[in-house]
């Protein structure tokens, strides 16, 4: 029996190679109590993991589960101290995972608040930079990569991408010609900008924006508006910040014409804080949704051939998930091969009918296992091991795919 794993991480437990390697322990485990080799039983099992993501965090673990290599530089992170952040290669291709370089994860502790459950302050929000993105990305061209994918999600950052630009070698001036400082805020000082220094190798250069985000750059549905509060921003910043970002619009479109207009009303020029902007504006980037981006380059349509079982999930399974997040792209993957699908998550609130329409023969949660919801956090591995063991006794049973979780 042939069964591949397809998970996402479970967001603040488990990473989604560690979800995948859990799971296959807990199979491992059942099958060796199922009914031995011959008609009825299970033969050899063969498990493949294969860790995804639709985009946003975990999109580097599931490149490297795919055959990339990890690279390291280090590169400025979100306040402009230096970190070592990773991307991967895989011959001319590489993947970016911008939030490893300018993710609110690698916010240093002086850039967050102790007294508001430890989130990002008006500073950061305001001064928060993209600049080791693109810093990354230069890294990737260093590496001979000219087809870069750049997963965003989990930015630090409202800079319309202008440290994304800097760290590819365009100099921000203001009216006297002086650099300007890092952050959003300070583009409403921004009054030129130089691309003689842009790096060349852009020219030949294929970019690809993995996001389901399809906002727009500027007003009540933009980065600033949407995304900037999460990242610290209070009302006043948002204003600040939207009119700074008007204004980097503007004096990008005096440098390369009218496109970068264009470009602050394309789905998804919000996405990371305006990252999405420059990247489509600027570096000519295709934006697709990042489950599509992800399964593409993991090749888990071919890898389906031959398997008679997929199990994918991630930490909540809710009808956010069904507007296209991981699950329900490998279960579209998985119709498409007409292969039964299982889910495991971490809680769900779908119903049956949901789930039925969803594709899923059945949802693993694993507070039927455990009520406490802290709990299920803290010792995922454990419970997953458990799910994976009860669905692992049922390999060989013709409704196992139906069958009720008794604990």
């Amino acid at each position: 029996m042939r069964i591949v794993i397809a998970p996402d991480k479970f967001k603040g437990s488990l990473s989604a190679p560690d979800v995948a390697r859990h799971l296959e322990t807990g199979l491992r485990k059942g099958s060796a109590t199922a009914d031995g080799p011959g008609p009825e039983g299970l033969g050899t099992l063969e498990v493949l993991r294969i860790p995804v993501a639709d985009g946003g965090e975990g999109t580097l673990d599931a490149a490297v589960g795919s055959g990339f290599t990890r690279r390291r530089a280090v590169v400025s992170g979100p306040t402009g101290q230096p970190l070592t952040a990773e991307f991967a290669v895989r011959g001319r291709e590489a993947v970016i995972e911008m939030a490893v370089a300018s993710g609110l994860a690698v916010l240093p502790p002086s850039a967050v608040s102790k007294h508001d459950g430890g989130r990002p302050g008006s500073d950061s929000a305001r001064t928060a930079s993209s600049l080791g993105t693109g810093e990354l990305i230069r890294a990737a061209l260093d590496a001979g990569c000219r087809q870069i994918i750049l997963g965003v999600g989990g930015s630090a950052n409202t800079d319309g991408g202008a440290g994304v630009l800097q760290g590819l070698g365009a100099r921000l001036l203001d009216a006297a010609g002086n650099e300007l400082p890092l952050g959003g805020a300070a583009l409403a000082q921004l009054a030129a900008i130089d691309f003689s220094g842009f790096d060349a190798r852009l020219e030949e250069s294929r970019f690809i924006l993995a996001s389901d985000v399809d906002n727009p750059l500027l007003g009540p549905e933009g980065a600033a508006a949407i995304f900037g509060p999460q990242k610290g921003a209070t009302a006043a910043d948002v204003g600040e910040l939207d009119a700074a970002l008007a204004n980097f619009v503007q004096v990008l479109a005096a440098e390369i014409g009218p496109r970068a207009v264009k470009a602050a009303s394309a789905p998804g020029a919000g996405a990371a804080g305006g990252v999405g902007y420059a990247a489509i504006a600027a570096l000519a980037a295709s934006r697709r949704p990042g489950i599509d981006v992800v399964l593409e380059f993991t090749r888990l349509a071919e890898r389906l051939a031959g398997a008679d079982l997929v199990i994918t999930g991630e930490g909540s399974l809710d009808e956010q998930s069904l507007l296209g997040k991981t699950p329900m792209g490998v279960a579209r993957a998985a119709a498409a091969a007409g292969v039964p699908v299982l889910a495991v998550c971490g809680r769900t609130t779908l119903d049956a009918a949901q789930i039925s329409r969803s594709g899923f023969r059945q949802v693993y949660p694993l507070t039927a296992l455990e009520s406490n919801v802290e709990i299920c956090i803290a010792e995922a591995g454990r419970l997953l091991e458990e799910l994976g063991q009860h669905i692992g006794v049922h390999l060989t049973d013709s409704a196992y795919t139906k069958e009720p979780l008794n604990v």
